[in-house]
């Protein structure tokens, strides 16, 4: 499924660059506190870094721990940890 938008969003998203309504549409779950940071870095298409760095970008925010989702936060650490060792 991909996502198609109305031409007004995709006016006001293409200053931001390529895949903005991806990382915006994955932003607003993330700060909504429904999925984890890496899965909204995931859903933009973004790596850990980059992911962060257009959070502090664009809400001047960046990686938070929330109970909802420092399972799964944890999990991928322990993973990456894992694939590192």
């Amino acid at each position: 499924m991909s996502l198609i938008l109305r031409q007004e969003f995709d006016d006001v998203l293409n200053p931001f660059g390529k895949n903005a309504a991806e990382f915006f549409l994955a932003a607003s779950l993330y700060h909504a506190h429904k999925i984890s940071f890496s899965a909204a870095a995931a859903l933009a298409n973004l790596g850990f870094d980059e992911f962060l760095y257009r959070l502090r970008e664009h809400f001047d925010t960046g990686f938070f721990v929330a109970d909802e989702v420092v399972e799964e936060d944890l999990q991928t650490v322990a993973r990456l940890l894992m694939m590192g060792a």
